[in-house]
Protein backbone atom coordinates (compact mmCIF):
# COMPACT_ATOMS: atom_id res chain seq x y z
CA UNK A 1 0.00 0.00 0.00
CA UNK A 2 1.39 3.38 -1.04
CA UNK A 3 1.54 5.71 1.95
CA UNK A 4 2.05 9.43 1.40
CA UNK A 5 1.34 12.63 3.31
CA UNK A 6 -0.33 15.65 1.76
CA UNK A 7 0.20 19.21 2.99
CA UNK A 8 -1.72 22.32 1.93
CA UNK A 9 -0.73 25.88 2.85
CA UNK A 10 -3.37 28.60 2.68
CA UNK A 11 -4.64 30.45 5.74
CA UNK A 12 -3.61 27.35 7.68
CA UNK A 13 -1.27 24.37 7.42
CA UNK A 14 -3.51 21.36 6.68
CA UNK A 15 -1.99 17.88 6.71
CA UNK A 16 -3.32 14.36 6.17
CA UNK A 17 -2.14 10.77 5.67
CA UNK A 18 -3.08 9.21 2.31
CA UNK A 19 -3.05 5.45 1.73
CA UNK A 20 -3.78 4.10 -1.76
CA UNK A 21 -5.27 7.45 -2.83
CA UNK A 22 -7.60 7.63 0.17
CA UNK A 23 -7.37 9.97 3.12
CA UNK A 24 -6.88 7.98 6.33
CA UNK A 25 -7.46 9.45 9.77
CA UNK A 26 -8.08 13.08 10.73
CA UNK A 27 -6.90 16.20 8.94
CA UNK A 28 -4.51 18.12 11.17
CA UNK A 29 -4.53 21.91 11.03
CA UNK A 30 -2.37 24.70 12.36
CA UNK A 31 -3.55 26.98 13.82
CA UNK A 32 -6.43 24.92 15.18
CA UNK A 33 -9.86 26.54 14.88
CA UNK A 34 -10.60 28.64 17.91
CA UNK A 35 -6.97 28.97 18.98
CA UNK A 36 -5.40 32.33 19.81
CA UNK A 37 -3.41 32.10 16.56
CA UNK A 38 -6.53 31.53 14.43
CA UNK A 39 -6.88 34.95 12.79
CA UNK A 40 -7.21 36.56 9.38
CA UNK A 41 -3.45 37.03 9.02
CA UNK A 42 -3.06 33.31 8.43
CA UNK A 43 0.50 32.14 7.85
CA UNK A 44 1.91 35.28 6.28
CA UNK A 45 3.34 36.54 9.59
CA UNK A 46 5.30 33.34 10.34
CA UNK A 47 8.94 33.55 9.20
CA UNK A 48 10.27 30.88 6.85
CA UNK A 49 12.14 28.86 9.49
CA UNK A 50 9.11 28.85 11.76
CA UNK A 51 6.81 27.82 8.92
CA UNK A 52 9.12 24.95 7.93
CA UNK A 53 9.22 23.78 11.53
CA UNK A 54 5.42 23.99 11.85
CA UNK A 55 4.84 22.01 8.65
CA UNK A 56 7.19 19.26 9.78
CA UNK A 57 5.59 19.07 13.22
CA UNK A 58 2.19 18.53 11.60
CA UNK A 59 3.60 15.96 9.16
CA UNK A 60 5.09 13.94 12.03
CA UNK A 61 1.74 13.99 13.84
CA UNK A 62 -0.09 12.89 10.66
CA UNK A 63 2.51 10.14 10.17
CA UNK A 64 0.92 8.44 13.20
CA UNK A 65 3.74 5.99 13.68
CA UNK A 66 3.94 4.76 10.06
CA UNK A 67 7.56 4.28 9.00
CA UNK A 68 7.17 3.63 5.29
CA UNK A 69 6.09 7.06 4.04
CA UNK A 70 6.95 7.11 0.32
CA UNK A 71 6.68 10.87 -0.12
CA UNK A 72 5.36 14.14 1.28
CA UNK A 73 3.59 16.56 -1.06
CA UNK A 74 3.39 20.23 -0.14
CA UNK A 75 0.99 22.46 -2.08
CA UNK A 76 1.35 26.22 -1.73
CA UNK A 77 0.48 29.33 -3.75
CA UNK A 78 3.14 30.70 -6.06
CA UNK A 79 5.60 29.79 -8.78
CA UNK A 80 7.45 26.61 -7.80
CA UNK A 81 10.40 25.22 -9.73
CA UNK A 82 12.68 22.35 -8.71
CA UNK A 83 11.65 22.69 -5.06
CA UNK A 84 12.30 26.45 -4.94
CA UNK A 85 9.59 29.07 -4.37
CA UNK A 86 10.46 31.57 -7.09
CA UNK A 87 7.60 33.87 -6.09
CA UNK A 88 4.56 33.70 -3.82
CA UNK A 89 2.52 36.93 -3.51
CA UNK A 90 0.33 35.35 -0.78
CA UNK A 91 3.27 34.02 1.27
CA UNK A 92 5.93 36.65 0.66
CA UNK A 93 8.34 35.26 3.24
CA UNK A 94 8.82 32.15 1.11
CA UNK A 95 10.09 33.94 -2.00
CA UNK A 96 13.42 32.42 -2.92
CA UNK A 97 13.21 29.68 -0.29
CA UNK A 98 14.61 26.25 -1.19
CA UNK A 99 11.54 24.86 0.51
CA UNK A 100 11.88 21.20 -0.54
CA UNK A 101 15.46 21.07 0.75
CA UNK A 102 14.52 22.82 4.01
CA UNK A 103 11.61 20.46 4.63
CA UNK A 104 13.65 17.36 3.77
CA UNK A 105 16.35 18.36 6.26
CA UNK A 106 13.88 19.23 9.01
CA UNK A 107 11.93 15.99 8.55
CA UNK A 108 15.15 13.99 8.65
CA UNK A 109 15.90 15.64 11.98
CA UNK A 110 12.51 14.39 13.14
CA UNK A 111 13.30 10.83 12.10
CA UNK A 112 11.46 10.78 8.77
CA UNK A 113 13.57 10.15 5.67
CA UNK A 114 11.38 10.62 2.59
CA UNK A 115 11.04 12.43 -0.73
CA UNK A 116 9.49 15.92 -0.50
CA UNK A 117 7.69 17.32 -3.52
CA UNK A 118 6.50 20.94 -3.63
CA UNK A 119 3.86 22.10 -6.10
CA UNK A 120 1.51 24.95 -6.85
CA UNK A 121 -1.70 24.63 -4.84
CA UNK A 122 -3.93 24.87 -7.94
CA UNK A 123 -2.16 21.82 -9.42
CA UNK A 124 -2.89 20.03 -6.15
CA UNK A 125 -6.58 20.85 -6.50
CA UNK A 126 -6.55 19.50 -10.08
CA UNK A 127 -4.95 16.22 -9.01
CA UNK A 128 -7.33 15.83 -6.08
CA UNK A 129 -10.40 16.45 -8.22
CA UNK A 130 -9.11 14.08 -10.91
CA UNK A 131 -8.75 11.36 -8.27
CA UNK A 132 -12.15 12.08 -6.71
CA UNK A 133 -13.97 11.68 -10.05
CA UNK A 134 -11.86 8.75 -11.21
CA UNK A 135 -10.12 10.65 -14.02
CA UNK A 136 -6.44 10.17 -13.21
CA UNK A 137 -5.97 9.06 -16.82
CA UNK A 138 -7.55 12.22 -18.32
CA UNK A 139 -6.63 15.86 -18.85
CA UNK A 140 -8.29 18.00 -16.18
CA UNK A 141 -7.96 21.77 -15.96
CA UNK A 142 -9.25 23.63 -12.92
CA UNK A 143 -9.97 27.26 -12.09
CA UNK A 144 -9.97 27.96 -8.34
CA UNK A 145 -11.84 31.15 -7.47
CA UNK A 146 -10.85 32.64 -4.13
CA UNK A 147 -8.70 35.45 -2.74
CA UNK A 148 -6.71 35.05 -5.94
CA UNK A 149 -7.42 33.00 -9.04
CA UNK A 150 -5.60 29.71 -9.43
CA UNK A 151 -5.23 27.61 -12.55
CA UNK A 152 -4.21 23.99 -12.17
CA UNK A 153 -3.90 21.07 -14.53
CA UNK A 154 -3.55 17.33 -14.30
CA UNK A 155 -1.57 15.43 -15.51
CA UNK A 156 1.25 17.75 -14.53
CA UNK A 157 3.37 19.32 -17.23
CA UNK A 158 6.38 21.61 -17.29
CA UNK A 159 5.40 25.25 -17.16
CA UNK A 160 4.48 28.08 -14.83
CA UNK A 161 0.68 27.74 -15.25
CA UNK A 162 -0.10 31.03 -13.48
CA UNK A 163 -3.36 31.21 -15.43
CA UNK A 164 -4.91 33.61 -12.92
CA UNK A 165 -2.56 36.23 -14.36
CA UNK A 166 -3.69 35.69 -17.94
CA UNK A 167 -4.23 39.11 -19.55
CA UNK A 168 -7.90 39.38 -20.53
CA UNK A 169 -8.29 43.14 -21.06
CA UNK A 170 -6.19 46.07 -22.26
CA UNK A 171 -8.09 48.58 -20.11
CA UNK A 172 -5.50 50.57 -18.13
CA UNK A 173 -7.98 50.89 -15.25
CA UNK A 174 -7.89 47.13 -14.63
CA UNK A 175 -4.98 47.18 -12.19
CA UNK A 176 -6.38 45.42 -9.10
CA UNK A 177 -4.32 42.22 -9.42
CA UNK A 178 -2.27 41.35 -6.34
CA UNK A 179 0.90 40.98 -8.44
CA UNK A 180 0.62 44.58 -9.67
CA UNK A 181 0.00 43.62 -13.30
CA UNK A 182 -2.67 45.20 -15.49
CA UNK A 183 -5.59 43.48 -17.13
CA UNK A 184 -5.30 40.12 -15.33
CA UNK A 185 -8.13 37.70 -14.57
CA UNK A 186 -7.27 37.95 -10.86
CA UNK A 187 -7.59 41.74 -11.00
CA UNK A 188 -11.23 41.28 -12.03
CA UNK A 189 -12.31 38.03 -10.38
CA UNK A 190 -10.16 37.71 -7.25
CA UNK A 191 -11.94 38.30 -3.92
CA UNK A 192 -9.32 40.85 -2.85
CA UNK A 193 -9.64 42.66 -6.18
CA UNK A 194 -13.43 42.81 -5.94
CA UNK A 195 -13.24 44.32 -2.46
CA UNK A 196 -10.82 46.98 -3.72
CA UNK A 197 -13.09 47.76 -6.67
CA UNK A 198 -16.28 48.00 -4.58
CA UNK A 199 -15.11 49.68 -1.39
CA UNK A 200 -18.74 50.20 -0.34
CA UNK A 201 -19.96 46.64 -1.04
CA UNK A 202 -18.78 43.12 -0.35
CA UNK A 203 -18.61 40.68 -3.30
CA UNK A 204 -21.69 38.83 -2.01
CA UNK A 205 -23.63 42.09 -2.06
CA UNK A 206 -22.44 42.91 -5.57
CA UNK A 207 -23.71 39.64 -7.01
CA UNK A 208 -26.93 39.75 -4.97
CA UNK A 209 -27.66 43.29 -6.20
CA UNK A 210 -27.06 42.23 -9.80
CA UNK A 211 -29.24 39.14 -9.40
CA UNK A 212 -32.20 40.67 -7.55
CA UNK A 213 -32.10 44.24 -8.81
CA UNK A 214 -32.37 45.67 -5.30
CA UNK A 215 -30.90 49.05 -4.39
CA UNK A 216 -30.47 52.26 -6.36
CA UNK A 217 -30.57 52.25 -10.14
CA UNK A 218 -26.91 53.27 -10.20
CA UNK A 219 -25.88 50.37 -7.95
CA UNK A 220 -27.89 47.83 -9.95
CA UNK A 221 -26.37 49.03 -13.22
CA UNK A 222 -22.76 48.99 -12.04
CA UNK A 223 -23.19 45.60 -10.34
CA UNK A 224 -24.76 44.01 -13.43
CA UNK A 225 -22.05 45.50 -15.64
CA UNK A 226 -19.40 44.05 -13.33
CA UNK A 227 -20.99 40.60 -13.19
CA UNK A 228 -20.92 40.48 -16.99
CA UNK A 229 -17.25 41.60 -16.95
CA UNK A 230 -16.47 38.96 -14.30
CA UNK A 231 -17.89 36.17 -16.46
CA UNK A 232 -16.24 37.52 -19.61
CA UNK A 233 -12.86 37.46 -17.82
CA UNK A 234 -13.27 33.78 -16.89
CA UNK A 235 -14.51 33.00 -20.40
CA UNK A 236 -11.50 34.75 -21.93
CA UNK A 237 -9.07 32.84 -19.73
CA UNK A 238 -10.78 29.55 -20.57
CA UNK A 239 -10.84 30.34 -24.29
CA UNK A 240 -7.13 31.19 -24.17
CA UNK A 241 -6.35 27.80 -22.59
CA UNK A 242 -8.50 26.01 -25.18
CA UNK A 243 -6.65 27.74 -28.01
CA UNK A 244 -3.28 26.88 -26.47
CA UNK A 245 -3.91 23.42 -25.05
CA UNK A 246 -6.96 22.14 -26.89
CA UNK A 247 -10.48 21.30 -25.72
CA UNK A 248 -11.33 19.04 -22.80
CA UNK A 249 -12.80 19.23 -19.32
CA UNK A 250 -12.63 22.44 -17.30
CA UNK A 251 -13.69 22.40 -13.65
CA UNK A 252 -14.44 25.52 -11.61
CA UNK A 253 -14.15 25.41 -7.84
CA UNK A 254 -13.15 27.49 -4.81
CA UNK A 255 -15.17 29.46 -2.28
CA UNK A 256 -16.37 31.95 -4.91
CA UNK A 257 -17.40 29.34 -7.48
CA UNK A 258 -21.04 29.81 -6.41
CA UNK A 259 -20.97 33.19 -8.17
CA UNK A 260 -20.68 31.46 -11.55
CA UNK A 261 -23.72 31.64 -13.84
CA UNK A 262 -22.87 28.63 -15.99
CA UNK A 263 -25.19 29.45 -18.95
CA UNK A 264 -23.76 33.00 -19.10
CA UNK A 265 -20.20 31.71 -18.93
CA UNK A 266 -20.76 29.09 -21.63
CA UNK A 267 -22.37 31.67 -23.89
CA UNK A 268 -19.32 33.94 -23.62
CA UNK A 269 -16.92 31.05 -24.26
CA UNK A 270 -18.97 30.02 -27.30
CA UNK A 271 -18.55 33.55 -28.65
CA UNK A 272 -14.77 33.27 -28.23
CA UNK A 273 -14.07 29.72 -29.48
CA UNK A 274 -15.22 29.42 -33.10
CA UNK A 275 -12.95 26.79 -34.69
CA UNK A 276 -14.91 23.53 -34.76
CA UNK A 277 -12.03 21.21 -33.70
CA UNK A 278 -11.77 23.20 -30.45
CA UNK A 279 -15.44 23.15 -29.50
CA UNK A 280 -15.55 19.77 -27.76
CA UNK A 281 -14.87 21.27 -24.32
CA UNK A 282 -16.97 20.96 -21.18
CA UNK A 283 -17.25 23.32 -18.22
CA UNK A 284 -18.52 22.26 -14.81
CA UNK A 285 -18.74 23.86 -11.37
CA UNK A 286 -17.75 21.45 -8.60
CA UNK A 287 -17.41 21.56 -4.83
CA UNK A 288 -14.09 20.87 -3.20
CA UNK A 289 -12.71 20.86 0.30
CA UNK A 290 -9.38 20.75 2.07
CA UNK A 291 -9.43 16.93 1.93
CA UNK A 292 -9.43 17.09 -1.88
CA UNK A 293 -6.45 19.41 -1.86
CA UNK A 294 -4.53 17.21 0.58
CA UNK A 295 -5.27 14.17 -1.57
CA UNK A 296 -4.01 15.97 -4.67
CA UNK A 297 -0.73 17.06 -3.09
CA UNK A 298 -0.13 13.50 -1.85
CA UNK A 299 -0.81 12.01 -5.30
CA UNK A 300 1.55 14.55 -6.89
CA UNK A 301 4.27 13.57 -4.42
CA UNK A 302 3.75 9.86 -5.07
CA UNK A 303 4.06 10.35 -8.83
CA UNK A 304 7.11 12.60 -8.47
CA UNK A 305 8.83 10.12 -6.16
CA UNK A 306 8.65 7.45 -8.88
CA UNK A 307 10.83 9.66 -11.09
CA UNK A 308 13.71 9.67 -8.61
Amino acid sequence: MAKTIGVVLSEKVNVGLVVDHRLVGPVRSFPESGSDDDNDAGLVEIHTEGLVRTICEQVVLAQAGHKDIAAVGVALPGIIKHGVVEDSPNLLQLKGARIAELLTTELLGNGLKTHVHVLNDADGVAAGLAASIGKLDSLIRVWTLGTGIGYGRYPFAEGVWEGGHTTVTLDDKENYCGCGGRGHIEGIMGHRAMRLRFLDMEPEEVFATARHGTGSKTDVTRCRDFVRLWHKALAAGTAAQIHMGGPGKFLITGYNAHFVDLPMLKDYVNQMVKMSPLQSYTIEVVDYDVETRILGSAIAAEQAAKLY
